[in-house]
């Protein structure tokens, strides 16, 4: 039985089996499911990266932490609550970003930079993901249905420039091409304090690398959890 209390890490030792993304060179940052996670009463204080570069996620005020609910953790905007890491994570090149989420409205921030302006992924629309670095922005429409739903997100960057987008294992027709680097730094939030995320996210990874095994292997182990 799970007690709730203050300073209480919660670390999961469930193993999917087979590949994993610590198998991966290029991990950036790994937000795992139902690990790392720091609870002050059932509201989470902290979760920390498990990958080995220590961008961990944390909220030293109360009142914006978000909840611990059955395993996810649970994000609401009328208290701006969300997490911060005290620094950048940079992501210059190609990239591959993997996200299990599922948002309740739309007009929010999932992740981004809360000290950086014009640096997010945003789901604008119950159809449109918004990636904005460096001032610039693209906008990716998917193919068919709606993001507020449960979902498993993948977003990656070739060495070209191309963002392509994937919903549960499936790329949307919709690709677009932008340069810039990514910094972030806060998970529910864009600065500053801005389109607070409402509603559940399970897991993020972040690689500073692109493949097609990459893309597959992680939107595999995400629909897994």
């Amino acid at each position: 039985m799970l007690a709730l209390k203050l300073g209480l890490s919660l670390n999961n030792t469930k193993s999917l089996g087979g590949w994993q993304p610590s198998d991966e060179t290029g991990l950036e940052a790994w937000y795992k499911n139902q690990a790392g996670i720091t609870l002050n009463g059932s509201d989470v204080s902290a979760w920390a990266d498990s990958s080995t570069n220590s961008f961990d996620m944390v909220q030293a005020t109360a009142s914006e932490q978000p909840a611990y609910n059955s395993g996810d953790i649970d994000f609401t905007p009328a208290n701006t609550t969300n997490l911060q890491s005290a620094s950048d994570i940079t992501l210059s090149g190609v990239f591959t970003v993997g996200i299990k989420l599922e948002p309740d409205v739309f007009n929010v921030a999932v992740m981004g930079s809360n000290t950086s302006t014009n640096e997010f992924f945003k789901i604008t629309s119950t159809t449109n993901l918004r990636f904005k670095t460096d001032g610039s922005q693209v906008d990716m429409t998917i193919d068919s249905g709606t993001l507020i739903t449960a979902l498993n997100l993948v977003i990656t960057r070739n060495s070209s420039d191309l963002i392509t987008l994937y919903l549960d294992g499936v790329a949307q027709a919709d690709t677009e091409t932008l340069a810039g680097t990514a910094d972030i730094n806060a998970i529910g939030v864009r600065a500053t304090d801005a389109n607070p995320y409402d509603g559940t996210i399970s897991e993020i990874q972040i690689y500073d690398t692109e493949s097609t095994a990459l893309t597959a292997n992680v939107s595999t182990y995400l629909s897994n959890i």
